[in-house]
């Protein structure tokens, strides 16, 4: 891990560092190997072990597990320039004592450092680092100590630890390293981008434990394990894509629009005078396809899909939520190039349209996503999806925040019959067997999901006496089920006559 950045906020007069992250070893790492290179004492405090001096080996100090007396404790002992760092201490600054503690420390750093007591201080060069699990604090602390977000690791960074895992477990037991061409280990590491070093190693330990052995086999197992490790943390979720386009019914036009953007990408784009596209919004009828709109665009791009669920972002402690999702868009950047999928974005951000009911929390989070659709610079690829115009805040409709707004309506008619054709394929029946024009003629207003519901229900009427599914047992489906248009036929007509000249058609 590159500690120059931490090193140059302590250089340019910084006197208090927050670090947020729940990798403790990774950021307490980077501080010391920050220490060292100034060359500053260290001392470090937990709630369990108290203050003690690491440079030194020294034993920990009697009578500073509580914070408040270690911070007393440094203030009137220190003796020479040291980097002082406090592992969760936020969790203790509801204590007013504590918080008040704090505030004359770093009131101290900064007269030691600026001279204000003496001239020439010995203590000059003094600082504070806050490694916290959390990311609030009182605001007071929070205005006089600057933020240091802890980068992914590169590319580099990854294949290093993946070596240094492999010698290590190799140690253990042999572990056999078979058939990994060059372009088999590039392709692992872009696989495990986006992770911790903390979780690389994990993920790389997890996919050899079976048996001792990594080989190109293994890329789908690391995929699985990584998307294991994600889903435990219930923000971004590795999503599967279909692999090609045949196995997307209708879209047209975005199909259209997709294609025309391919070369985009391109390094020789850029010198044509071309921008990569940042993102599209999908508005449309509830289950008319446009999560699958969305997995038509990673299909397209042959990108990874990852799903933020606005819902897992929120916390019960005041500014946890925020830092959630700015720590999602991080990843997300971190394992660019991707497709960053925002399933009903207008229920992630409800507040945001209208009066707040939730303390202006909404409001603060779309502005944090406002702010980072505007200025990332990485390859990741927005698609946000809504069923709901009217909770949509109008900054996200405003012209240059997408590429494009797409309208999702129902299939038409020849979109059925392709739909209906894709999922008889998909359960092992032959389309050619089947009068899809009658089916698509039954079935208008019906959606995607509605047809593939209609087939499903249709096979598991024919399963129990074993007969052969046919076109009749379909339409016997499709003709009891009436679809969602014809339930919502108004509030789906509304949102038809909203879209017309404000949308581009995806069909």
């Amino acid at each position: 891990m590159d500690p120059s950045q931490l090193r140059h906020l302590f250089e340019a007069q910084n006197i208090a560092v927050r670090l947020v992250s729940f990798e403790e070893a990774e950021a307490r790492d980077l501080v010391l190997n920050v220490a060292a290179e100034l060359r500053l004492g260290a001392w470090v405090w937990s709630a369990v072990s108290g203050l003690r001096r690491l440079d030194t080996a020294g034993e920990p100090i009697e009578g500073t597990v509580n914070a408040g007396a270690a911070l007393r404790y440094l203030t009137l002992n220190m003796a020479e320039p040291a980097l002082c760092i406090f592992l969760d201490l936020a969790d203790h600054l509801e204590d007013k004592l504590i918080l008040r503690t704090l505030r004359e420390f770093i009131e101290r750093l900064t007269a030691w450092n600026t001279g204000s007591v003496h001239s020439k201080d010995h203590r000059a060069g003094s600082r504070l680092a806050m490694i916290d699990h959390r990311e609030n604090v009182p605001d007071v602390i929070g205005s006089c100590c600057t933020r240091f977000f802890i980068p992914q690791p590169d590319d580099a960074e990854i294949e290093t630890i993946l070596k240094r895992t492999l010698r290590r477990m190799n140690d253990q037991r042999p572990v056999k390293v078979d058939g990994m061409k060059k372009s088999d280990v590039e392709t692992l590491v872009v696989s495990l981008r986006g992770l911790s070093r903390t979780q690389v190693a994990r993920v790389v330990a997890d996919v050899v434990a079976d048996d001792r052995a990594l080989g190109p086999d293994d890329l789908k197992k690391v995929a699985k394990s990584k998307r294991r490790l994600l889903q435990s943390a219930g923000v971004l979720e590795p999503i599967d894509a279909p692999t090609t386009m045949d196995n997307i019914g209708g879209l047209k036009r975005l199909k259209s629009w997709l294609a025309a953007r391919t070369r985009s990408f391109e390094a020789a784009a850029k010198d044509f005078g071309l921008k990569p596209p940042r993102g599209v919004l999908l508005l449309g009828v509830q289950g008319a396809g446009k999560s699958l709109a969305a997995k038509a665009i990673a299909t397209a791009w042959t990108r990874p899909l990852m799903r933020l669920d606005p819902g897992a972002l929120y916390d019960k402690y005041v500014g946890e939520s925020e830092g959630r999702l700015r720590d999602a868009l991080r990843q997300a950047e971190a394992m660019s190039p991707v497709v960053l999928w925002i399933d009903e974005i207008e229920k992630g951000f409800a507040s945001a349209a209208g009066q707040s009911t939730d303390g202006g929390l909404s409001r603060r989070m779309f502005g944090t996503l406002l702010t980072w659709m505007q200025e990332h610079t990485h390859p990741v690829f927005l698609v946000a999806t809504a069923n709901d115009i009217e909770a949509l805040p109008p900054e996200l409709l405003r012209k240059g925040r997408f590429d494009e707004i797409f309208f999702v309506d129902l299939p038409a008619r020849d979109s059925r019959r392709e739909v209906f054709a894709i999922h008889l394929r998909r359960r092992k029946q032959d389309p050619a067997r089947f009068d899809l024009d009658a089916l698509a003629d039954a079935s208008e207003g019906f959606s995607g999901a509605e047809i593939e519901q209609s087939v499903v229900s249709a096979l598991q009427e024919a399963y129990p006496s074993r007969a052969a599914l046919d076109t009749a047992r379909i339409l016997r489906e499709v003709r009891q089920s009436p679809p969602l248009s014809v339930t919502m036929r108004e509030k789906i007509e509304t949102l038809r006559e909203w879209a017309k000249g404000r949308c581009v058609p995806a069909e």
